[in-house]
């Protein structure tokens, strides 16, 4: 098994200035959209993630099985996409963990538009035989609590259907900040829609060809405002960020500010710092729209001794890994503990963290890129930290080891 030891920067100061891999999440919804166009166009600061790699050289194999690996965007937006295909038979897999993950509630959605989807194995879960055809479209209805990613898959493929999409979602919605970001992408390329209540409708268009520029990870970015809140000093500049951004996960600049943590843009320059403002000495936040930065800020709390009190985190267990129990069973080695209260609320106690344990703690990341990147920022607490299995960040951010060694991490090969 290959591990990272992590040590923190000299003085636990972390500065620097950093470029950041371009957002896995619009390239990812991108890359569909060229597909959906039919014609090519320029994609610049196209994500170096693997899950967007794969994406990218399956949207073209002729290949009749299809893998997409661990990527949960690449498989859900894909299933939409072939099945809208006309022509197409293929199987579309993936990892042993995505064949755990559920996808019943997007093929039910799509054979309600005409799909021709089977199952390989077990009922609603991957690998998908899939038969492309062309879809009329009309109305669905899909649970507004369910992963964002499935709603944007139905959307992409809404203008491509001879009567549009009409999409309902039934009940809260959840991460409407990704939905967001896939109506704002769609407009950019020419389609017209609107979302009104819980009800979102797409015209019949097709998707203008043109140049785009895709943004920094604001994922990514959450890391690096971790280590500014367990740092004794921190002064990080972030190259690719704007200001006015469609990532839900920009909503970290206004979250770190709790904890005593300066945002400063000089255009597509962010810098971070750390002031002596007091930090909080809890956390109350619902993450309904941001549950990707929740690891990140979970484990800085538990680095501050800080207890946390969390609601929105439903979606976490049908991630890369169950991220609740992956938490919890990580953060016990340091005294901790991280669990579920009830239907919409988490509970983190962290009073009685224990810093420098005997021996460096190991960390195991769960085939889970989050899981690496939100614990190594502890070692500015603890010395030192071992990460098992490190090199699951390329499924996110592949260069986040040599990007971190950068800001005075040393990080060797145990």
């Amino acid at each position: 098994m290959k591990k990272f030891s992590v040590f923190a920067p000299q003085g636990n100061v972390v500065e620097g200035k950093i470029r950041l891999n371009g957002s896995k999440s619009i390239s990812n919804r991108v890359l569909i959209m060229r597909a959906l166009s039919g014609e090519d166009f320029l994609i610049e600061n196209l994500s170096t993630a693997q899950d967007t790699k794969t994406l990218q050289k399956l949207l073209t194999t002729k290949k009749k099985t299809l893998d997409a690996g661990a990527g949960g965007t690449t498989f859900r937006f894909l299933t939409a996409f072939l099945a809208c295909q006309q022509g197409k038979n293929v199987v579309l897999t993936g990892s042993e963990r995505m064949q755990q993950r559920p996808i019943l509630l997007l093929v039910d959605a799509l054979k309600q538009l005409g799909a021709d989807i089977e199952y390989v194995h077990n009922e609603g879960f991957p690998p998908l035989h899939i038969k492309g055809k062309k879809l009329l479209g009309g109305k669905v209805s899909i649970p507004a609590d369910t992963s964002s990613q499935y709603i944007s898959a139905l959307l992409m493929i809404g203008p491509t259907l001879a009567q549009g999409l009409e999409l309902e979602l039934l009940g809260e919605i959840v991460s409407k900040p990704y939905i967001e970001m896939t109506l704002g992408l769609m407009k950019y390329f020419g389609i017209k829609y609107s979302f009104k209540g819980n009800i979102i409708r797409i015209k019949p268009g097709k998707y203008v060809s043109k140049p785009f520029f895709v943004e920094a990870d604001w994922s990514a970015a959450s890391y690096f405002y971790e280590m500014a809140i367990l740092a004794e000093e921190a002064k990080i500049t972030l190259s690719g960020l704007g200001e006015n951004s469609l990532q839900g996960d920009s909503i970290i600049t206004k979250i770190a500010e709790k904890f005593g943590i300066t945002c400063t843009f000089s255009g597509y320059d962010l810098t971070i710092e750390k002031t002596n403002t007091v930090p909080i000495k809890s956390l109350n936040y619902d993450f309904i729209t941001c549950p990707d930065i929740a690891q990140t800020l979970v484990v800085a709390c538990a680095g501050n001794y800080m207890n946390a009190q969390l609601k929105g985190l439903s979606t976490l267990k049908i991630k890369e890994t169950d991220r609740v129990s992956a938490l919890d069973m990580e953060l016990s080695k340091y005294g901790c503990s991280f669990t579920q209260a009830d239907n919409n609320k988490w509970i983190l106690s962290a009073k009685k963290f224990t810093p420098i344990p005997e021996g460096a703690v190991e960390i195991d990341t769960y085939e889970d890129h989050r899981m690496a990147m939100a614990f190594a920022p502890l070692c500015l607490v603890c010395e030192q930290i071992i990460i098992r299995e490190p090199d699951v960040v390329a499924k996110s951010y592949p260069d986040f080891w040599k990007d971190i060694s950068k800001l005075g991490f040393i990080v060797a090969v145990e």
